[in-house]
C-alpha cells in the first residue's frame, strides 16, 4: 500500500480531504463491506497509516473478505457541519462532545451517544504549549503566553475544534485558579485578563489545528503554538522531535466517536461498522491510538504514555461545567471569548 504523506507536507484545503484504500472502486450499490468515515484532520494518520490497515487485516482473517474504507478530514466543526447537512458518513469521529451533540440535534447520531463504558469518547489527550529548540521565551504557563512581544498560534473557534480545546483550556486554568482564591466571588476580571493577554498575542488564526501546526513549523510563525499533545508527539515519530511543556493546569482532551445511524441503515454495513467500533476501542486499537501520540482510554496504565509528562491539575470540560455551558460563556454573540476577539479587532482599527 502506498502510505500517504505526513499533511504537513501536503496542502490544506477547506473543503474535505478524501482518500481511498488502494485498488479500491467506488461502488455502484450498497456494500456491505464498505465503510465511510466522517473525522476531523487530527486523526488522519492514526486512522489511514495505523488503524485502517490492521482492522482490515483482521476483518479479512475473520469474514474472508475485503473491507473498503472512504476516508474524509477536516476541521471538526466543518466535518461536523457537513455530516449535518447530508454527507453519509458512516461514522463521525469529532474533536469535542460539542459538535457531536449538533449531530444530534440534526438526528444524524443517536441522543444518547455518550451512553456506555466510555461514554462516546474513543480518545485523549492534553492541550500542551510547543515551543522553539531551547525554549528561548522561557515558556513554561498560560500567562507567559500574554508577555508583551510574543507571537502565538491557535485556529480558529469559529471553524476549529482544536481551537476551542486551547481556549477553554487557558479559560479553565485562569477560572480554578479564581476559584481556589475565592470560592465564592472568584475574580472573573483576571480570568478576562488572560484570555485577552493571550488573544492579543495571537498573530494568526488559522481554519484548522493542522495549519496552525504548519504554519509555526514550517513557516517559522509565532514563539508558541497551542496545540494537542499528540499532534507534536506525531511529529517526533515522523523525525522531527519538536519541544513542548504541559502547563501546571491543563485540560483533558476527549474526543468522541458515533455511528451515524441513517447512513449505516441505507449502506446495509451494520455488521462491520459494529466491528470497527469494537476494534478502536479494543486493547489492539487503542495500542494503536498510544503509538500516534493520543493518551488511550479505558486502560489504567500504557507505556506510552506513562512516561509522558502530567500536569499538577488536570482538568475537564465537565469540570468547567461542560460543553453547553462553554460554548455559551465563551463562544455565543455575548461570550468572554467572542468580546474579546471582537474588542482586539476595534483596538486594530483605531
Amino acid at each position: 500500500m502506498n502510505r500517504v504523506p505526513p499533511l504537513r507536507l501536503v496542502p490544506l484545503l477547506a473543503l474535505s480531504i478524501w482518500f481511498a484504500t488502494v485498488g479500491c472502486q467506488p461502488s455502484t450499490g450498497p456494500n456491505p463491506d464498505a465503510l465511510k468515515i466522517g473525522a476531523y484532520s487530527v486523526v488522519r494518520e492514526v486512522f489511514h497509516d495505523g488503524l485502517l490497515p490492521a482492522f482490515k487485516a483482521k476483518w479479512k482473517a475473520e469474514t474472508g473478505r475485503e473491507a473498503v474504507f472512504e476516508e474524509a478530514y477536516n476541521a471538526s466543526g466543518a466535518q461536523a457541519r457537513q455530516i449535518a447537512s447530508g454527507f453519509d458518513a458512516d461514522l463521525a469521529v469529532l474533536s469535542h462532545s460539542g459538535d457531536m451533540d449538533l449531530l444530534a440535534r440534526a438526528g444524524k447520531v443517536k441522543s444518547d451517544w455518550n451512553a456506555g463504558e466510555h461514554k462516546g469518547i474513543l480518545t485523549n489527550s492534553l492541550v500542551v504549549i510547543g515551543h522553539r529548540q531551547g525554549n528561548p521565551k522561557s515558556i513554561h504557563d498560560w500567562s507567559d503566553l500574554a508577555r508583551p512581544g510574543l507571537g502565538v498560534l491557535y485556529p480558529d473557534p469559529k471553524t476549529s475544534g482544536g481551537a476551542r480545546w486551547n481556549i477553554n483550556a487557558i479559560y479553565g486554568a485562569a477560572l480554578l485558579d479564581a476559584r481556589d482564591k475565592n470560592r465564592e466571588a472568584p475574580d472573573l476580571a483576571a480570568v478576562r485578563e488572560l484570555l485577552a493577554g493571550v488573544q492579543a498575542n495571537v498573530v494568526n488564526m488559522d481554519q484548522s489545528g493542522r495549519q496552525s501546526m504548519a504554519n509555526f513549523f514550517e513557516r517559522k510563525t509565532g514563539d508558541a503554538v497551542v496545540t494537542y499533545e499528540n499532534e507534536l508527539l506525531l511529529r517526533a515519530r515522523e523525525g522531527d522531535p519538536v519541544p513542548y511543556v504541559v502547563p501546571p493546569s491543563t485540560l483533558l482532551i476527549e474526543s468522541p466517536v458515533a455511528v451515524v445511524d441513517d447512513s449505516v441503515a441505507k449502506h446495509g454495513n451494520g455488521e462491520l461498522v459494529a466491528a470497527f467500533v469494537a476494534f478502536l476501542y479494543s486493547d489492539e486499537g487503542q495500542a494503536i491510538f498510544a503509538d500516534y501520540g493520543f493518551r488511550p482510554v479505558g486502560k489504567d496504565a500504557d507505556p506510552a504514555s506513562a512516561a509522558r509528562p502530567a500536569p499538577a491539575r488536570l482538568f475537564t470540560a465537565a469540570d468547567l461545567g461542560g460543553w453547553a455551558k462553554l460554548e455559551e460563556e465563551l463562544y455565543s454573540t455575548n461570550g468572554l471569548w467572542t468580546a474579546i476577539a471582537a474588542d482586539r479587532v476595534r483596538n486594530r482599527g483605531n
